[in-house]
């Protein structure tokens, strides 16, 4: 098709398992030697796994082209088999004829004799299960049973199982504790990265090549790899869409912008899945917008902590304030000198300065308290005089000289503290009778006035 448009022996991307086209990458490298090592050494199991089109199969192809003709081998490629039809392939496929109606007993014993022979000959036999992910409980149970055929040395027979991810999961089961026990080799094949996956693609170039090879430059096997996740397999179907379109449009050089069609038209055909659907094999790092964005984002978070923090102090110091006054206004206490002093005019009562003659002083010192005039009951002729009575915001004293010098008596010191002791217990009284007077009690005062006390009268 586009071999002779390229120069180009056959089609390099072709999805059978050709050993030839094997890339050495650092994990297949890796994967054959172990798998060789196992053979080779009569290891017991040894259990090669790797995601759907990893490239497991070309590795056994290629591992499986290097053994010596004294190697006898059973490949089976199609396990869905129950115990009974496991151990009929497996005698075919070594050359056996099972026979028809003949009983299991009858089969193992016919394929220990063939076991021992080769032995005698010097020759090993080679069982490999492919797809051993699809076996069920009992035909795994059956391999191991056929690994119990051995001499006093060595194993009679090699096995070699190879399967997708979840054969792993499926030789963790309970039941299968024995056969993973037997199991002395096992690795799994990783996804090429992206270096990986440039130079896989011009290895195959180079191999089908007949003159000068054609190359994928960087950002075309980057793009592969993007959509490919780095398995051998995507890769093959996407590079070998990219040679078609390049032949229908005849371009002898393969850009981004072709190879961006490609994946366009093999996504909206349902071949490969975007990127998007499946998480990318390899994480691009950061760039320096996603730092200074980060950092910004970071700043912000840290104001608005701060922030935070400031309002929280605030809510704190309001609650102790509002507790602090409560619990003043709850423990009964002395009141201040200005709370004295503001007592009359809340109870009622008029402060006026008096001299010791009755006259206006001169200074500030002397305050007297008077009561408020009001009209006095029908039965009473007269409103008792208006009796001065001193504040003062500390203790009264004993009589003393300057009280003497003032024309303060002992009599009016006696009265003035009388005053302010009613002030207060007036004021008291009141507040205890709002919260304890019923509403008849508070009907009547709205109607007539407070009732006054002895003291008013």
């Amino acid at each position: 098709m586009y071999e002779r448009f390229y120069n180009l022996r056959e089609r390099p991307f072709s999805l059978s398992p050709d050993p030839d086209y094997l890339y050495p990458s650092r994990v297949h490298r890796e994967a054959l030697s172990y798998l060789r090592y196992g053979i080779e050494g009569h290891a017991g199991f040894i259990v090669i796994t790797g995601e759907i089109g990893s490239g497991k199969t070309t590795l056994l192809q290629a591992a499986l082209r290097g053994l010596d003709r004294q190697t006898s081998v059973s490949r089976l490629v199609n396990t869905m088999l129950d115990a009974r039809e496991l151990i009929e392939a497996v005698m075919l496929d070594f050359g056996l004829e099972p026979g028809q109606g003949r009983s299991k007993p009858h089969l193992l014993r016919d394929l220990a004799r063939y076991l021992v022979e080769q032995r005698s000959a010097g020759r090993l036999a080679l069982l490999v299960i492919d797809e051993a992910q699809n076996l069920s409980l009992p035909a795994l149970e059956e391999v191991r049973m056929l690994s119990n055929l051995e001499t006093e040395k060595s194993k009679l027979i090699q096995i070699v199982l190879i399967g997708q991810p979840n054969l792993r999961d499926v030789m963790s089961r309970p039941e299968l504790e024995q056969l993973r026990q037997r199991v002395t080799v096992r690795y799994h094949l990783q996804p090429l990265d992206s270096d990986e996956t440039g130079a896989y693609i011009n290895h195959r170039l180079r191999r089908a090549a007949i003159g000068a090879p054609l190359e994928f430059s960087r950002d075309v096997t980057d793009l592969i790899h993007l959509h490919s996740q780095g398995l051998p397999r995507k890769i093959n179907v996407i590079a070998d869409a990219v040679l078609l379109f390049g032949y229908g449009e005849e371009r002898h050089v393969i850009d981004v912008d072709l190879t961006q069609e490609v994946l366009e038209e093999l996504e909206a055909t349902g071949v490969i899945a975007p990127p998007s659907a499946t998480a990318p094999a390899s994480v691009a790092p950061p760039t320096p917008t996603a730092f200074a964005t980060a950092a910004h984002e970071l700043q912000t978070r840290e104001a608005q902590v701060a922030q935070r923090e400031r309002q929280l102090i605030e809510q704190r110091r309001i609650l102790e304030e509002e507790y602090r006054l409560l619990r003043r206004h709850a423990e009964p206490s002395a009141a201040p000198a200005a709370a004295v002093a503001a007592e009359p005019a809340r109870s009622g009562w008029t402060a006026t300065p008096v001299s010791p003659n009755g006259s206006a002083p001169t200074t500030a010192a002397a305050t007297a308290i008077v009561p408020p005039v009001v009209a006095a009951p029908a039965a009473v002729p007269s409103a008792a005089p208006a009796v001065a009575l001193p504040v003062t915001s500390a203790p009264l004293p004993a009589a003393s000289p300057a009280w003497a010098a003032a024309g303060r008596s002992p009599s009016v010191r006696v009265a003035a503290a009388a005053g302010v002791r009613y002030s207060t217990a007036a004021r008291i009284r009141r507040e205890q009778q709002q919260g304890t007077e019923s509403m008849w009690a508070r009907l009547r005062r709205g109607l007539f006035g407070p009732a006054r006390s002895f003291w008013e009268d």
